[in-house]
């Protein structure tokens, strides 16, 4: 098609600049009967160009590629450039397999990724509502962060895993909760999300939900605002008896060890009196049966000498001794002795 371009200048002088040419009619209909050589070509390139961008994909390094055929399972794509039967026989799922997923419980964090900040959630303010072992009620928020492990098991074994894992994890906490009391459920939470993350694991692999629980992260657990106060005079009360059966285990200590010790130098002591005496009187009899065979032997003599011996220990202590004759008859002169000495003296 040629326009004679000096021709449409001319027309547009002749009517001031402004206006259209006559001949647009005439210019309108020569473009609607324009038409392209080859149509049927460019139609089949465009399908080759459609068809060619379903069959390449590329999957991402942090990724994993779900292939299904008809809605099958057929194969799992690694990282990198893949290729697939056109879309509409086979589709591409890709599931992030690296990518930390969170769930949060009993709390929503304003900014979900920096998790510093946290408001009350009113749809599962509830869920930290639990009942611990000595019949209190706790509130138990807890973060669970979990990786996906093996993507078939996560897209087919399971209709929603999400789901699953929210009343999973909700079971998980309460039975943990449920086995402790109200102060181990404040004071020990790293103890429970521990405790509470195998629990979950074990659920969810026999669920085959095909995830990896990471950690179970508990915040601060407290009770409910109406019984803070009346549980602030409970712990208080606990704290006093626990003073008062501390201090009474101090004088216990200081008691018990000095009543043993005095007790055990009591039993020492009569011990050896016992020994002491046990040995003297053995002593004393082989003493005496040492004597004894020498009387056997020598019965007058043994006899004489234990007598004087005797004599000897006994004079010394009777003092004033008066030693009379058998013969003599008359006492009277004997009665002033103890005068005369007096009177010499």
């Amino acid at each position: 098609m040629n326009w004679d371009w000096d021709k449409l200048k001319q027309q547009q002088q002749n009517v001031g600049g402004g206006g259209l040419p006559p001949n647009v009619e005439e210019f309108i209909k020569k473009i609607k009967g324009f038409k392209l050589p080859g149509g049927p070509i460019i139609i089949l390139i465009l399908i080759a160009l459609f068809f060619g961008s379903s069959m390449f994909y590329t999957v991402g390094v942090d990724e994993v590629g779900i292939v299904q055929r008809f809605g099958k399972y057929i194969r799992t794509s690694q990282p990198g450039l893949n290729f697939k039967l056109p879309s509409g026989i086979e589709k591409i799922t890709k599931v992030k397999i690296k990518r930390v997923y969170k769930e949060e419980f009993g709390f929503s964090s304003q900014g979900r990724d920096t998790g510093e900040r946290f408001q009350k959630d009113s749809e599962n303010a509830n869920v930290s509502l639990m009942l611990t072992g000595d019949l209190n009620v706790g509130l138990v928020p807890w973060i669970v962060q979990y990786r996906i492990k093996d993507p078939y098991e996560y897209m087919f074994k399971v209709r929603d895993v999400p789901k699953l894992l929210k009343d999973m994890s909700e079971a998980a906490m309460s039975l943990v909760v449920g086995d402790r009391s109200i102060n181990e459920v404040i004071t020990k939470r790293e103890e429970i999300a521990i405790e509470a993350r195998n629990v979950l694991q074990k659920e969810m692999d026999n669920a085959e939900a095909g995830i990896n629980i990471v950690t179970i992260e508990m915040k601060k657990t407290n009770v409910p605002g109406p019984v803070q106060s009346s549980f602030n005079e409970v712990n208080q009360a606990v704290q006093e008896k626990e003073q008062m059966i501390y201090k009474a285990k101090e004088d216990y200590n200081k008691a018990i060890p000095a009543a043993m010790g005095e007790a055990e130098r009591t039993i020492q002591a009569a011990e050896g009196y016992a020994l002491d005496r046990i040995n003297r009187a053995k002593g004393d009899a082989a003493r005496f049966t040492a004597v004894y065979n020498e009387y056997i032997k020598a019965k007058d003599v043994t006899k004489r000498r234990l007598y004087l011996e005797m004599i000897q220990e006994l004079f010394p202590k009777l003092g004033q001794k008066y030693i009379i004759d058998s013969e003599q008859k008359n006492f009277l002169p004997l009665l002033n002795l103890g005068k005369q000495n007096g009177a010499q003296k």
